[in-house]
């Protein structure tokens, strides 16, 4: 097949001051002495994208993503090596790239058609089929800079679309939009995939890499750690995480708690909630928590359809008979959808003594859609017939679905679907 993109040991390096002074001593330094530090974005970046493919693009924050989509479509220049691209390329990168703000929706449109090459003309018979995929209403004849961010997005992909691009490159812009604009905007991914054009796809949404894309190149620190399909990258994705991931060497980072114990600790490889809500009298205390998938790999991104576990440690710092452990998961509205505890289970849990540390697990198949998903975590008890509550974690840790199928609502009942044929049955009576 054709290559249409091509990078080639690609490199972009800043520099990175203390202070507005040092830059200003550098730039003034006889002996042109050096004052900062220097940042790799990308570090010797190297592989290729065939006509017709569906790459995704992944990695943390930081990993390089966004600097790379960047170059490849011409905003910035790399520091070494070269970025080569054959066929005419529609990128909707971060908010704003690209667009007027004082101009209305329509001057944006003919200005994004001038700088991509096409006439006035040309524009002309793509404008309605813009507008009408954009459906932002009379908002089209208003300055930009009016716009929600959804809004921006209706628009700016629309336009990106409607170019007749050879490549179309998105980076994570449409998480913005609402689930049916998405849901349009994926429905052209299949579309422009059917024609045989490139996609490049950078997102967090582990789902849409799972569904639409062909190959997947994992990014890490401005390198690339591996590419491959979907699947395998990205369970490299979440090793790397939760800090996992083996480097070429073998070796792998590992925290551990200070209780006297070689604990391994797990809630240190993940991201946690800066909003959650910690409340208790700590007579008995969550020291650690996590999400373990199928396959026994600590991560807070699992699969519908297949088995997950969370896991949490207690530590006692008195004695309690018969505590209550509990777990939950609400939707990203704060709708809780399921969860359980020890006492519905009818699950005796005993007398635990001070200075004990228990480890209980929640093992479950994920019927969950596609999506993400907020948990909380407790441990509560009776004392004298009344309520306690010893120690709460609320929405202390985000769980995402990955789905390559989703039903309606919540969770999917797994129907199995027959067809007869009524009526040639009765021709035959």
């Amino acid at each position: 097949m054709d290559r249409v993109i091509e990078i080639n040991k690609l490199t972009k390096v800043y520099k990175l001051y203390s202070s507005p002074t040092d830059r200003l001593k550098e730039s003034l330094h006889p002996l042109k002495k050096s004052y900062h530090k220097d940042f790799y974005a990308l570090n010797n970046v190297s592989f290729y994208v065939e006509s017709g493919e569906a790459v995704g693009i992944i990695g943390k924050n930081g990993s390089g993503k966004s600097t790379l989509l960047k170059i490849i479509t011409g905003v910035l220049s790399p520091t070494s090596g070269d970025a080569k691209v054959k066929g005419k390329i529609s990128a909707l990168l971060e908010l704003g790239a690209g667009f007027n703000p004082d101009y209305s929706g329509i001057e944006n449109i003919y200005l994004h058609g001038t700088m991509t090459g096409f006439s006035k003309e040309e524009m002309d018979s793509k404008l309605e089929e813009i507008i009408q995929f954009a459906d932002i209403g009379e908002f089209i004849y208003q300055p930009v800079r009016t716009y929600s961010s959804g809004m921006f997005v209706r628009l700016a992909f629309a336009v990106a679309i409607n170019v007749d691009p050879d490549i179309l490159i998105v980076d994570e812009a449409l998480s913005v939009g609402d689930i049916f604009f998405q849901s349009k905007c994926f429905k052209k991914f299949t579309e422009f995939k059917e024609l045989g054009k490139t996609i490049l796809f950078v997102t967090h949404d582990m789902s849409s890499i799972m569904k639409y894309c062909d190959r997947v190149i994992v990014m890490n620190e401005g390198t690339i750690v591996e590419e491959g399909l979907p699947g395998p990258m990205i369970d490299i994705y979440k090793k790397i995480l939760v800090d996992m991931y083996k480097d070429s060497d073998g070796t792998q980072s590992s925290q551990f708690i200070d209780l006297g114990h070689n604990y391994e600790t797990w809630k240190d490889k993940l991201t946690i909630n800066p909003e959650y809500s910690d409340y208790g009298n700590k007579r008995a205390e969550i020291l650690d928590f996590s999400v373990f998938d199928h396959s026994g790999e600590l991560t807070n991104i699992i699969l519908k359809g297949r088995p997950f576990s969370i896991k949490l440690r207690i530590q006692f710092n008195d004695d309690l008979k018969d505590p209550i452990f509990a777990f939950s998961i609400k939707d990203a509205r704060g709708t809780e959808i399921t969860g359980t505890n020890t006492m519905l289970e009818s699950l005796a849990t005993g007398i635990n003594n001070k200075g004990s540390i228990i480890e209980v697990c929640f093992k479950q198949n994920n019927d969950l859609q596609g999506g993400d998903y907020l948990i909380s975590l407790g441990c509560t008890g009776y004392e004298s017939n009344e309520f306690v509550v010893y120690h709460r974690l609320y929405d202390i840790m985000n769980l995402h679905v990955i789905a390559n199928k989703n039903s309606v609502g919540f969770f999917d009942m797994n129907s199995t679907i027959s067809i007869s044929d009524i009526e040639r049955k009765r021709r035959y009576v």
